[in-house]
């Protein structure tokens, strides 16, 4: 088992930033034997939404959504079982829960309960 808790989230002004963290605790070495780690967010009412992550397959990709293309950063240190999303230029649009996601080699699926981002004026 792995748990999965995410910080950071908080209310915002247009144009602001925010860094996401995600710490990985329990079984641990899924954070090295991993198919997939990174981010969704969801918006009440709507589908959850892939942002960013990091995919092992075919040599490592580095996945994002096209919405958020050279504003978001995401990063990991797998050391401390830790993954980050930098947000940069955040727009009101970008309101959401925001949530960690890690899939591992074995196919089992882990979430964090998510944070939540409020971007207004």
């Amino acid at each position: 088992q792995v748990q999965l808790v995410e910080s950071g989230g908080g209310p915002v002004q247009p144009g602001e930033s925010l860094k996401l963290t995600c710490v990985g605790s329990g079984n641990t070495f899924s954070f090295k034997l991993y198919n997939f780690m990174g981010w969704y967010r969801q918006i009440p009412g709507r589908e959850r939404e892939l942002v960013a992550g990091f995919y092992t397959a075919n040599g490592g990709t580095t996945y994002y959504a096209d919405s958020v293309k050279n504003r978001f950063t995401v990063s990991r240190d797998g050391a401390r079982n830790t993954i980050f999303l930098q947000m940069n230029g955040l727009k009101s649009e970008d309101s959401a829960i925001y949530f960690c996601n890690l899939v591992t080699t074995n196919k089992a699926e882990y979430w964090g309960r998510g944070t939540q981002v409020t971007v207004s004026s």
